[in-house]
């Protein structure tokens, strides 16, 4: 056992009755025939302002204000030694006429052969004092909450109203006399794509599997436009079967912030200059399709693209009209592949195709529509842009993708070392 935990043998301990005297609540041992006090702690007499003269070997019943008579005393004496255990909230009278509001916690032993009652009273007026003060207070909490927030809202469960704060309603764009106080009000503005994921966080919530309820969603206002929200809540009340009663939350508008975040996304998954997914959105599709492809056993296509002699075009014609025959490169060849098919540029002037559900046979020709599909001349250019292509593919559990791209990548070098302006594959179709 650890030394804090333990006593030496030798030790002195207080004694009992001097422990009594440090207690911050008053304690009386009771005659439960008589209702006489016989003993009582220091606290007992001073939080009264009374002496060991005015309580010692008087009647309990001389302090309490809510138990008279002796026939009344005897009732409640019963229960003590049926329950031995009894709590009582009543009212203690002081010296100076004031009452003081108390909790009584009472146990019945016997000792020598009688019985007693031993009675603990700790005084409750500074804790309703501070109850009222937080009812006070939450209240105040209330009123600002409701002002410094976009929109609060309160739910009685069991009857479904729903109260929408004045704050709320003006978010979203609505008068402080609309807005239906139902459930259903909220739930028909939620926007569909989001209504079911919404609505399953609160049913976990209200079921005990979350803390508490939080969802970001899109909110529809009065003019049909949808507004980002943070969505907050608790429930704060529970009914006499311990199931949920009163739910409160907050709701905050994050268009802003959300529309910055959606932008940030784009630029970490799109190309800027030609609108096409990156490099890195192109793994990320690649991994998952390459999954799918070996699980049901179906051919995956890759074609790299460059653009040929594109260095000749900065050099001669500056950057600008190379930016613009890359964008005009990037509409051409997603307009010519499938919708299902992904195209992104891979990094300079080359571009990847990423073709589920394509053999070795069809890339080369889904290539060869492409590269038919570039020829021609850009306008404001004077000369001719062409593409070189390296195409592979494999199917099912054959699929890996570091072997793909590395043999489209050899057919690439290969298209290019055989003249340009041609499409080519590692492996013969």
């Amino acid at each position: 056992m650890p030394e804090s935990a333990s006593c030496s043998p030798t030790a002195a301990l207080p004694d009992p009755l001097t422990l009594f005297e440090h207690l911050a609540d008053a304690v009386y041992l009771i005659d439960p025939e008589t209702s006489n006090i016989v003993w009582a702690n220091r606290v007992a007499w001073e939080c009264l302002g009374l002496t060991p003269a005015d309580i010692l070997n008087h009647s309990v019943l001389s302090l309490q204000k809510d138990i008279h008579g002796l026939p009344q005393w005897s009732e409640i004496a019963d229960i003590i030694r049926a329950s031995n255990g009894y709590r009582f909230i009543g009212r203690h009278r002081h010296s100076e006429g004031h009452e003081i509001e108390v909790e009584v916690l009472t146990t019945t032993f016997d000792y020598a052969g009688r019985p007693y009652f031993l009675s603990v009273a700790r005084n409750q007026s500074q804790q309703l004092a501070q109850q009222q003060d937080l009812q006070d207070r939450e209240k105040q909490l209330w009123f600002a909450l409701n002002e410094a927030s976009d929109g609060l809202w309160d739910w009685e469960v069991a009857t479904g109203k729903l109260y929408f704060s004045p704050q709320l309603k003006r978010m979203l764009g609505y008068g402080p006399d609309e807005m239906a106080p139902v459930l259903d009000t909220w739930k028909s503005n939620v926007h569909p794509d989001d209504i079911a994921d919404v609505l399953a966080v609160l049913t976990e919530h209200m079921q005990g599997k979350r803390a508490r309820y939080e969802a970001i969603y899109r909110l529809r206002n009065r003019n049909g436009h949808y507004l980002w929200v943070h969505d907050r809540g608790r429930v704060c009340e529970f009914n006499a079967a311990g199931e949920p009663a009163r739910v409160v939350g907050m709701v905050q508008d994050i268009s802003d912030r959300k529309q910055l975040e959606l932008q940030l996304q784009e630029l970490a998954s799109f190309d800027p200059l030609t609108g096409l997914p990156n490099r890195r959105e192109a793994n990320a599709f690649l991994d998952t399709q390459a999954q799918l492809c070996r699980r049901v056993n179906l051919p995956l296509g890759i074609a790299f693209l460059d653009i040929d002699y594109f260095k000749q075009i900065n050099d001669l014609h500056g950057h600008l009209a190379g930016d613009q025959v890359l964008r005009q490169i990037g509409t051409v060849i997603k307009n010519t592949v499938r919708a299902s098919d992904m195209v992104c540029r891979w990094g300079g002037e080359e571009f990847l195709i990423l073709a589920p559900n394509t053999d070795l046979q069809d890339m080369l020709r889904v290539a060869e529509k492409v590269r038919r599909a570039v020829i021609g001349a850009p306008p404001g250019l004077p000369m001719s842009i062409t593409l070189s292509a390296g195409v592979s593919a494999a199917r099912g559990q054959d699929i890996d993708l570091k072997t793909l791209l590395s043999e489209a990548d050899s057919a690439l070098y290969q298209a290019k070392s055989n003249g340009r302006n041609r499409v080519e594959s590692a492996r013969p179709a």
